[in-house]
């Protein structure tokens, strides 16, 4: 019998256990908040009815308008909410790219175009005057900055300049990752939204914050878009554990500048051993992952990675890598080195 959800993401259960995971994007170390306990009698109680306390975070954290923050059960019910909520028709998205972005557009009756990414140029993201050119015909353009599973970033101005052009169009963008990039906090647009009410921003708490089991984010636009997104929105999709932990990360700000001081290193140690290895080629590296392709097939790789412990994230199922394209976390130091030494023992 088919799944009901019949698409396969990184983080698999069969990953769990002694399996060290390099398939989810997440921070291979887990910010400063300290044991998470609720009492029973707090369970009783309803949580906010807007999650309150995820807003609070954001409105500390990245000094945001709070009218601007619409708290979310993690950034995947923004992705599905905001084609519903506009009644997108006709979308823009790369590929490759996160499968979400499509699946949502189609469940809410939108038509999908692709904008194929080329190897040729390392995954880059697509010139201006080429983006403009793909709006004809479009409602939205749907991406994310950093790319998942590319790992390429969008150049700076570039989103702003297209929603400008276009003020008719929405530019929906996943920020997802963009807290791992080297530019961060400068080319994140969740500062910008005041100013462009056809930008809206989809930013999650759970790669950065290694929390993907309490369901975290935001969706970050103008306030007259945040009150139009509540006409579409169910109440009470925030808990009340992700409130109380959402009240701690604002002040992990040294343990942020930390994690990405380590990361940034780790990318340029990976890139750099990776580079002499035969058979192996490293694209993007802009956030917190590497899309790899291989010239062994995966069928016989993944499984000798598999058999060592180590779990990689087969990107086959990804439009536009047809072919032996994988990708893998950047995580701790020693964790990397097996990493490097696995690659080595297996690539020709």
């Amino acid at each position: 019998m088919s799944s009901l959800y019949d698409h396969t993401h990184g983080g698999s259960p069969a990953s769990s256990g002694a399996m060290l995971d390099f398939s989810i994007n997440i921070s291979p170390v887990l910010p400063p908040i300290g044991p998470v306990v609720v009492e029973p009698s707090e369970l009783m109680r309803y949580p906010s009815i807007d999650g309150a306390g995820i807003r609070s975070f954001y409105v500390d954290r990245f000094k945001l308008d709070p009218n601007s923050v619409l708290p979310l059960n993690g950034a995947a019910e923004g992705i599905y909410l905001l084609p519903r909520a506009h009644g997108l028709r006709r979308v823009l998205i790369p590929a490759p790219s996160f499968y979400e972005y499509e699946r949502a557009c189609r469940i809410a009756g939108a038509e999908v175009v692709w904008m194929e990414l080329s190897e040729a140029d390392g995954f880059a993201m697509p010139s201006f005057e080429r983006l403009v050119s793909a709006m004809d015909g479009v409602d939205a353009l749907f991406l994310a900055n950093p790319n998942n599973p590319t790992g390429t970033e969008l150049p700076p101005g570039m989103l702003p300049g297209l929603a400008s052009r276009f003020p008719e169009k929405w530019f929906i963008v996943d920020e997802a990752f963009i807290q791992y990039t080297a530019a961060f906090p400068r080319n994140s647009l969740m500062r910008e939204v005041m100013a462009m009410k056809n930008v809206v921003v989809v930013h999650s708490l759970t790669k950065f914050y290694a929390l993907p089991g309490l369901r975290l984010g935001a969706v970050v636009a103008h306030p007259d878009v945040i009150e139009r997104l509540l006409f579409h929105k169910e109440p009470w999709t925030v808990n009340a554990v992700a409130e109380q932990v959402a009240g701690r990360l604002a002040g992990c700000g040294t343990w942020e500048e930390s994690l990405r001081k380590m990361l940034a290193a780790e990318r340029e140690r990976i890139q750099r051993e990776c580079s002499s290895i035969e058979g192996l080629t490293l694209y993007g590296g802009s956030a917190n992952f590497f899309l790899a392709r291989s010239t062994r097939s995966l069928d016989v790789l993944l499984p000798q990675f598999t058999r060592k412990g180590i779990h990689l994230r087969d990107a086959r199922n990804f439009r536009g890598l047809e072919g032996e394209w994988f990708r893998f976390a950047v995580r701790t130091p020693d964790e990397n080195t097996r990493l490097i030494a696995l690659f080595r023992e297996v690539m020709p």
